[in-house]
């Protein structure tokens, strides 16, 4: 458990603080995590004759490769940093995407890159959308395996800038969108998308939101804490927050 009783009790009042201006839920993981199966859910494709998976809505055919059950945790900043700042994200909420656009970049300038703030990134699927919330974030670990930390944060901030074009019922075409995506950050396109499809790293996507809410009592989205601390994702409380620790 990464956080403290006194974040835990911090997450239950800030929930009321969030109110209209986060995404809520509030289930279990088993409640909230069941594969929808007319979007797509956990389907490994169309077997080709190579013995590769087809992925819709591409010309991709990628080899099967296995479910993920652990993973680093996405992270900028040094180790050795006085100010930690966690963020627990859904990536089909648009709360979260103003954060991310918004009030992200100003902790990168201002903290981060001078060396104060350390900025981890954590999936919390309420989920706003049964197949983006899960499936966008296997794809966003998947950069994260093949190109590291800035690529990771980097097309995390693309993913959320084209939010509109992923989810709801069509699902061959949010995968066309994150391969051309992908293939403009020089990215391989084609593996995101598979990993994206085959939701690759559902296990460890559904173990965070597991320890969101059943370890952590959080329940919307964002989830932002700085040194333990539950604080309200803007801009101006969050550098409040961080000046008074730093």
């Amino acid at each position: 458990m990464r956080q403290s009783r006194r974040a835990y009790l911090a997450s239950v009042a800030g929930a009321a603080a969030l109110g209209t201006a986060g995404c809520l839920g509030g289930g279990t993981g088993q409640d909230e995590t069941s594969t929808d199966s007319s979007n797509g859910g956990t389907d490994s494709g169309t077997n080709t004759e190579s013995g590769k998976t087809a992925i819709p809505g591409t010309d991709c055919e990628v080899a099967p490769r296995g479910k993920v059950s652990s993973a680093p945790t996405p992270t900028l900043g040094p180790d050795d940093a006085t100010v930690t700042v966690d963020a627990w994200e859904d990536f089909a909420c648009p709360h979260c995407q103003t954060f991310t656009l918004e009030v992200f970049p100003q902790i990168e300038s201002e903290y981060i890159s001078e060396g104060i703030v350390q900025f981890r990134q954590f999936d919390f699927p309420i989920p706003v959308n049964k197949w983006w919330s899960y499936h966008g974030a296997s794809a966003s670990h998947q950069v994260y395996e093949e190109a590291g930390n800035e690529a990771y944060f980097s097309f995390v901030h693309t993913m959320f800038e084209n939010q509109d074009q992923f989810g709801g019922n069509d699902v061959e075409g949010s995968l066309s969108t994150l391969e051309s995506l992908a293939n403009d950050a020089d990215l391989d396109g084609c593996s995101i998308a598979a990993a994206a499809y085959n939701d690759r790293f559902r296990p460890y996507v559904e173990s965070m939101r597991t320890e969101a809410v059943d370890e952590n009592g959080f329940r919307g989205t964002p989830t932002v804490l700085v040194n333990g601390e539950q604080v309200t994702p803007t801009w101006s409380e969050l550098q409040s927050a961080i000046e008074n620790v730093r």
